[in-house]
């Protein structure tokens, strides 16, 4: 058994690993997850087969963030995932830890000092498209909008993030609101997702690039977002999966907009 840092190939199959397990990735994760924090994902391996990950990156000097916390079935039980959590955890040094857990797994993160400081649900619907939003334009606006939102500074993974790919793209409105929207194994996410109105978040819930596809689009939403939740709803949007948002260490103070929703479940 030997747990060892993520080379990109890793991250790959990982991520591989999480769209077996219904996190549906975006296509070009990879890349941006890496850029966050190059030295913050393991596996375990056993006979030099990766059998076991986890992701701690270290956002800034306050605040980490964990995910990608997965074992293949046929190994589970074996604590090969305890040790995978001991190197992350180690990686995070003195930083306030926080995950999105699953309910199954809530139970087993509290005992390791996680606690609940909310809840994120993911929502799917399929609103119309041709939405008035374009293109972002200049980095600075969007870092400094997603830091005040999260309460962290996330420099490399938000400059990754808000870089336009082939399967990603951050899109704006004229009010400022501005949302990041990508290409998944199933239909597309927005995240982050940043509207100040309920006409303003519809806008940009309808701007899905037509290279996209005309897949379900899915928006991971704190419960505190309340106005964003009663506008999903109204639209027809259905909750399909939800997660703990939990912290070990002082969680971080964001002031996030009225309709908001988070940029990865996987990064925070």
């Amino acid at each position: 058994m030997t747990v060892r840092r993520m080379q990109a190939d890793d991250l790959a199959r990982v991520l591989d690993w999480a769209a077996a397990e219904g996190w549906n990735p975006g296509h070009d994760d990879a890349a941006a997850f890496l850029a966050a924090d190059p030295a913050g994902f393991f596996v375990n391996e056993v006979e030099g087969r990766p059998v076991a990950a986890l992701s701690v990156v270290n956002h800034d000097d306050d605040f980490a963030f964990l995910g990608l916390y997965l074992c293949r079935a046929e190994y589970r039980g074996r604590g090969l995932g305890l040790e995978v959590w001991q190197a992350g955890v180690a990686h995070a040094g003195g930083r306030t830890i926080g995950l999105d857990g699953v309910p199954a797994q809530q139970a087993n993160y509290a005992k390791s000092g996680f606690a609940a400081a909310g809840g994120t649900v993911r929502f799917c619907g399929a609103p119309p498209r041709g939405g008035p939003a374009q293109a972002a334009s200049g980095l600075a606006p969007l870092m400094a909008a997603d830091a005040r939102a999260t309460g962290m500074l996330r420099p490399r993974f938000a400059t990754a993030w808000f870089t336009d790919t082939p399967a990603r793209r951050t899109l704006m409105l004229s009010d400022g609101g501005f949302a990041t929207v990508r290409a998944c194994g199933e239909g597309v996410k927005f995240g982050p997702f940043h509207a100040t109105t309920p006409e303003a978040a519809w806008a940009l819930l309808t701007s899905v690039p037509a290279e996209f596809g005309a897949g379900p689009v899915f928006i991971d939403v704190p419960d505190t977002a309340s106005d964003l939740v009663a506008l999903l709803r109204r639209e027809g949007f259905v909750p399909v999966f939800e997660t703990a948002r939990m912290y070990a260490g002082p969680p971080p103070k964001g002031q996030p907009p009225a309709f908001y929703a988070v940029a990865t479940l996987e990064l925070g």
